[in-house]
């Protein structure tokens, strides 16, 4: 395997790069993914921050009022990358905007309080009702309301 891994959005105008995958990859089912995806669910691999860079063209951020700012491109709308407010030295990219997303493995189920009742998917991974990071255990995943872009 590289050293760097890369991916970007759909049409390629935004592009990134990572030094190292890591095993921190979680399906999220909590509502805001599912509305700002138009998915059922979406897939993120953590990183460090510093593991992280941007290629390239800028992309466009949607600052939520409450916990996050994600990161699209402006030209195709492709969702790539999101920092939280819990964990300010992650990024969470989507798994899927990675050139080669067959490399990382799902290992849990986030925000499954959100789950919709009718998906089954890879049920015998662990699961938690809200999420677990360094910084502690959320289960206030509430709506976002209004953010801006910026």
């Amino acid at each position: 395997m590289a050293d760097t891994y890369e991916g970007g959005c759909h049409c390629g105008a935004l592009r990134y790069r990572v030094r190292a995958l890591s095993e921190d990859v979680a399906h999220c089912h909590c509502s805001i993914c599912r509305r700002v995806s138009g998915g059922l669910v979406m897939t993120w691999l953590s990183l460090p921050l510093d593991d992280f860079q941007w290629l390239g063209e800028e992309p466009r951020c949607y600052v939520a009022p409450t916990s996050c700012k994600r990161y699209f491109c402006g030209r195709c709308g492709a969702h790539v990358a999101l920092v939280t407010t819990h964990s300010p030295d992650t990024v969470d990219i989507t798994v899927t905007t990675l050139d080669q997303p067959e490399l990382v493995r799902p290992h849990k189920h986030i925000w499954t309080d959100s789950r919709l009742p009718w998906l089954h998917l890879d049920e015998q991974l662990p699961s938690e009702a809200g999420e677990s990071i360094a910084a502690g255990s959320f289960d206030d995943h509430a709506a976002e309301g209004l953010g801006r872009i910026e």
